[in-house]
């Protein structure tokens, strides 16, 4: 749920009891209506506090809503927040969710939403769609790999993991001030590999169209019903990064990327295997500060 619906029904429980609130009800409800995630995570103390009223003034408000206490007005407004739709506006919103849920154990509950969303992703990701990918890179002349935002920090650690397993590959994030030069002579034999959460980027499109248009191979690794891609890639693998209220990190994600490459090495004839091996033996032999 957005922002908005979340604020809708709190107007439309406002409507139905209208009548029983007074002057003192409205400050409080001016604050609350400012920022109804920050609400979510206060007690009735800290909201009277801030509106300038008296600390029993929340709970008399949540009694005239048709509350028992302030706690069960509270648990509305986080329901409200928590267990919405996929969409949930801002990051300010999203956090918000997130501590409402990890209110008892911070660390515990990002645990168990990594281990909800991997084992969503066990259910949700065939390896079909793995193996789909990694043909694609086996055969390529070059791979071009690009994410921004929380993306790009995958972006380049893919990348480095196909650089040492004896391809050529190349993070367009850090060619920004050279993009032109990289993509020159971009074509058929090559395949681009996009990272995007959410919604893509503008220069997540823009590369996927000059893709398409010199007839490279797309590959795309995207959130579960995240904003589509266009041009439509080659081939899509679709991941969850866990519910409104989980850690929607890159443990998702990352363990996608890491099941092509390691599919890859077990169908490259030990291609990847032999330059893993000589990479290691190569940076052995360098002065320490290098390896």
């Amino acid at each position: 749920m957005t922002h908005a619906a979340s604020q809708s029904a709190l107007n439309a429980l406002l409507t139905r009891n209208a009548e029983r609130l007074t002057a003192t009800d409205g400050r409080l409800l001016d604050v609350l209506l400012q920022d109804p995630m920050r609400a979510a995570l206060e007690n009735g103390k800290e909201i009277s506090d801030r509106a300038g009223v008296h600390p029993a003034s929340a709970v008399r408000l949540a009694q005239r809503l048709g509350f028992d206490g302030y706690p069960a007005f509270r648990a509305f407004l986080r329901a409200n927040l928590t267990e919405g739709g996929r969409d949930f506006g801002t990051a300010s919103a999203r956090m918000a969710a997130r501590l409402v849920r990890a209110e008892e154990g911070l660390l515990a509950s990002v645990v168990e939403g990594e281990i909800a969303a991997l084992e969503a992703l066990r259910d949700t990701v065939t390896d079909a769609r793995i193996r789909a990918c990694a043909e694609v890179l086996r055969g390529a002349r070059r791979v071009f790999l690009f994410g921004q935002g929380h993306a790009a920090s995958l972006s380049k650690l893919a990348a480095l993991r196909l650089g040492r397993s004896g391809y050529d590959a190349r993070d367009l994030g850090a060619e920004r001030d050279r993009m032109a030069l990289a993509l020159q002579g971009l074509g058929q034999g090559d395949a681009l590999w996009l990272f995007s959460f959410r919604k893509p980027h503008a220069t997540t499109l823009t590369l996927a169209g000059i893709a398409r248009s010199r007839g490279a191979t797309l590959l795309a690794l995207t959130d579960d019903g995240g904003t589509p891609i266009r041009p439509v890639p080659d081939h899509i693998i679709a991941a969850s990064r866990g519910r409104i209220g989980e850690t929607q990190s890159l443990t998702v994600p990352m363990a996608v990327a890491n099941a092509v490459i390691l599919d890859l090495a077990r169908i490259d004839g030990g291609r990847s295997l032999a330059a893993l091996d000589e990479h290691r033996k190569f940076r052995a032999a360098l002065p320490p500060e290098w390896q």
